[in-house]
């Protein structure tokens, strides 16, 4: 099926690793230019030259997103850069524990910064060519901790809630440019900071066996190219008449019933 995504500017922040990078290769195989916004420039630059690998073609403005004076100047170099964006995929952010009892104001107001304010932000900055490409998509990656509560983490599940309600107030906002605002949600899925979590524990692979005995839909982690395949069905016109959604990719983990749990979903 073609997206219709080809020779389309995407810009993705945190698009060097993770989810984000997964969601950048895919944009690149469907003839995208993804565009990567983040912190860690060596990153960045791995990332765009596996793009141009696979035959593709990417670029990468380095910046720190909990910055706001950097988030807007990176978007102005874009800007400059190429004078349209087709698409934003907001992504970039990490869980990082600032739980209630632990935490403190200026703690819980940095992870706000690093998990949520930036994008605000890119969105702002971006919002003049999003409307003048005409079909114009944004998609928020969130989490289901805004949902299900983890403990232990109040500000970043305090991010995602502000992205999931951003997500329904961008969609009512933008309707008159026709400009299509969608989340994705994530539960569980295997990145590099996944696998870096999972060893902190002192017995990893049974706790990694605790937790996807958890997910109802082939008692796995869900993967990135996952993610990725639906955030850029969510970008393309083939989702034309899709806005305002929270589509959970998770395998089931958020809503089926509990009682799946541990269970034989094999036929």
């Amino acid at each position: 099926m073609d997206l219709g995504l080809k020779g389309k500017v995407i810009v993705v922040s945190g698009g060097a690793r993770g989810i984000g990078n997964g969601i950048v290769m895919g944009l690149s195989r469907e003839g995208a230019i993804p565009v990567i916004i983040g912190h860690h420039e060596s990153d960045n630059i791995k990332a765009v030259e596996a793009v141009a690998a696979i035959g593709g073609q990417a670029f990468q403005f380095t910046a720190e997103l909990s910055v706001p004076e950097e988030c807007e100047s990176s978007m102005k170099k874009i800007i400059a850069q190429f004078g349209r964006i087709d698409g934003l995929v907001n992504n970039a952010g990490i869980n990082d524990g600032v739980g209630l009892e632990d935490g403190d104001y200026k703690r819980f107001m940095e992870s706000l910064h690093k998990n949520m304010v930036h994008y605000y932000l890119l969105a702002h900055y971006a919002l003049p060519l999003l409307k003048q490409s005409g079909g114009a998509a944004i998609v928020n990656i969130s989490s289901k901790t805004a949902e299900t509560g983890q403990g232990g983490t109040s500000a970043y599940a305090a991010a995602n809630g502000g992205r999931n309600a951003l997500t329904r107030e961008w969609a009512v906002e933008l309707l008159p440019y026709q400009i299509r605002v969608n989340a994705v949600i994530v539960a569980e899925c295997w990145t590099p900071l996944y696998d870096w979590w999972i060893n902190t524990f002192p017995d990893r692979d049974e706790k990694l066996k605790k937790i996807v005995e958890k997910i109802p839909l082939g008692k796995r982690m869900t993967t990135t190219e996952e993610i990725a395949n639906t955030v850029i069905f969510l970008l393309s016109s083939r989702s034309s008449h899709t806005t305002g959604q929270l589509i959970h990719v998770d395998g089931g983990y958020v809503h089926l019933d509990r009682a799946l749990i541990g269970a034989s979903t094999s036929p």
